[in-house]
């Protein structure tokens, strides 16, 4: 992906999330906020396969760098120097974004296991709601 169209990605999601809906209000219909295991492992399947690819892809400059890097240094060039910096800074980048897509990958798998269970969960406790409410109702209709 190239510089320019990240920057235009980014300022196409700022413009999304400054838009007031045309209905006036901020809540999506029904005023929930709803995700599905399906998206969940979409984001952990595409968090995983970055992690493999910069994993295996995102150091294969580095021996030919730091070949370069000494080379230029031994021979007098402060340019050596620099691409050694360059070089370091790239896999410590590099580092924290493998980190985050593997925090990412490991976060949809638990988040998906931590709540398997929970609709049904909501279902019951909004049915003993719905219970206690017909039994109130019962009382005042005395």
């Amino acid at each position: 992906m190239a510089w320019a169209e990240w920057e235009q990605l980014k300022s196409q999601a700022a413009m999304q999330l400054n838009q007031v809906p045309d209905e006036g209000g901020g809540a999506a219909p029904g005023g929930d906020l709803k995700v599905s295991q399906k998206d969940l492992a979409a984001v952990g399947d595409s968090a995983f396969k970055l992690f493999e690819r910069l994993g295996k892809d995102g150091r294969d400059g580095w021996s030919a760098s730091q070949t370069a890097a000494k080379d230029l240094t031994t021979q007098g060039f402060q340019l050596g120097g620099g691409l050694d910096h360059v070089q370091k800074r790239w896999e410590k980048q590099l580092t924290s974004l493998l980190d985050a897509c593997a925090h990412i990958s490991n976060h949809m798998d638990y988040t998906k296991n931590a709540h398997a269970g929970d609709e049904y969960h909501i279902y019951s406790t909004v049915s003993s709601i719905s219970t206690l409410d017909e039994g109130f109702t019962e009382r005042t209709q005395r």
